[in-house]
């Protein structure tokens, strides 16, 4: 199995990319290989000082970056000599099983929309994203970004495939959702959410336990918290100032720990018809080996096949 990094995604790239590259291939070691993208001047110089330890490390040369600031769909379609788009051809030609990157999320999207497009059935794809639980684990929040207005049915397929994830990935076996709404009785919320309350507590795929309000997300209730692309950016970057705020000043507790966009590394895009991940743009080497062991598990996993084989019957 060969999990692809783009290189020169990040703002701390391609140093922290290669660092957390060499970290990763340590933990993986007879599992998967490694496979940077990105120019191989900037990056081959960075292999040899990590010695022997980068020696199972694979470089793909792409002669172009993204830069975090462009247009997505322009860039995408310009520079096609991309580390991101030379990863998403590998990634479409089954060359690796997974391509993971903290680059541009707008060229992202745009890749994964036009290179290994979204699954048949799928209205679009959604970007998740990891919810510490306060008894242990985690949860799988959906959409994250991806999409700030949504139509009902597009919440309701959120439910599938969050659900999906919990049960393949998270090895959650019978995960429960929950509609994000302002207040738990059936009639509450806006006209989409109330639409989609009522798609969700029929779709025999799932186990929807109702709407569910913000004091629930860390709590048990709910393994999969449904909510459009707005809501869901303003909650985990709520949660991630919140560990900000702790570690300016000193504090550190287990569960608040898990909120360091670091412990995961990255937020999987669901819905399209192969692996891909997105980090964040400030990402560190921990991060950059996280973001890579969880394509590890998704590509392990056999979620994209499953995602498939939901939305085909």
């Amino acid at each position: 199995m060969k999990i692809a990094l783009d290189a020169m995604g990040g703002d701390f790239a391609p140093q922290a990319a290669v660092d957390g590259a060499v970290l990763a291939a340590a933990k993986l070691a007879g599992k998967a290989h490694i496979v940077l993208i990105g120019q191989e001047e900037a990056v081959r110089p960075l292999l040899e000082a990590h010695g022997e330890a980068a020696a199972a490390l694979e470089l793909v040369n792409a002669s172009q970056i993204i830069q975090m600031g462009e247009h997505p769909a322009k860039a995408y379609q310009q520079k096609q000599d991309s580390s991101i788009a030379v990863g998403y051809r590998m990634l479409h030609a089954g060359e690796v099983e997974a391509f993971c990157s903290a680059g541009n999320t707008g060229a992202m999207l745009v890749g994964a929309m036009f290179s290994v497009k979204p699954v048949p059935g799928v209205l679009r794809p959604a970007i998740a994203n990891f919810v510490p639980k306060e008894h242990g684990g985690f949860g799988i929040m959906l959409d994250v970004g991806a999409n700030a207005e949504c139509k009902p049915e597009m919440l309701e397929q959120f439910g599938e495939l969050g659900s999906l994830y919990a049960q393949y990935v998270l090895g959650i076996e019978k995960p429960t959702v929950g509609l994000m709404n302002l207040g738990e009785e059936e009639g509450k919320g806006t006209t989409l959410t109330q639409q989609a309350h009522q798609l969700l507590k029929v779709n025999p795929h799932i186990h929807f336990i109702g709407n569910i309000e913000g004091r629930d997300l860390f709590n048990d209730k709910a393994d999969v918290i449904v909510c459009d692309g707005f809501t869901g950016n303003v909650v985990l970057k709520m949660a991630e100032s919140v560990y900000e705020l702790l570690a300016d000043r000193n504090m550190h507790d287990p569960f608040f720990d898990k909120f360091n966009y670091e412990s995961v590394g990255g937020s999987p895009i669901l819905g399209i018809n192969d692996n891909a991940i997105i980090g964040h743009g400030v990402s560190t080497p921990l991060a950059i080996c996280n973001m890579l062991l969880q394509g590890y598990q998704m590509a392990h996993s056999g979620i994209a096949e499953q995602i498939k084989s939901t939305f085909k019957s």
